[in-house]
């Protein structure tokens, strides 16, 4: 079930390279990557893991509501990290030409279907 969800995100992505369906202790769930040439999309996922839950902890500190999405640019890649449950989240890498708004469109649409596997 996720892995279906998961390519079908990344191939309707244009652009994207590739998703990773994580906990935020670092495990990841399922995974669909296209050759992204040198990067290691996994290690990416699990070193921002580690970023993501210190924004989360940060949020609830500060009370401003749980955390739903984060964007991170860098010089060459989009990752769109989307918050599905208490423990798990989503993470999308895309190439800086790609459709950042659709990749988005795409996790939320999605999300339900993840959640529901998720279960």
């Amino acid at each position: 079930m996720f892995k279906a969800t998961l390519e079908e995100i990344v191939n309707e992505t244009p652009g994207g390279v590739g998703v990773v369906l994580m906990g935020y202790d670092g495990i990841a769930i399922d995974q669909f990557f296209l050759d992204s040439g040198d990067i290691d999309l996994q290690l990416v996922a699990i070193e921002y893991s580690n970023v993501v839950k210190e924004i989360r902890h940060t949020a609830e500190i500060l009370g401003t509501g749980a955390l739903q999405e984060v964007t991170i640019r860098t010089g060459r890649f989009y990752v769109v990290i989307y918050a599905l449950t208490e423990e798990y989240f989503v993470a999308l890498t895309l190439v800086r030409e790609g459709n950042l708004g659709k990749g988005r469109y795409l996790i939320r649409r999605n999300s339900t279907r993840l959640c529901q596997a998720l279960v």
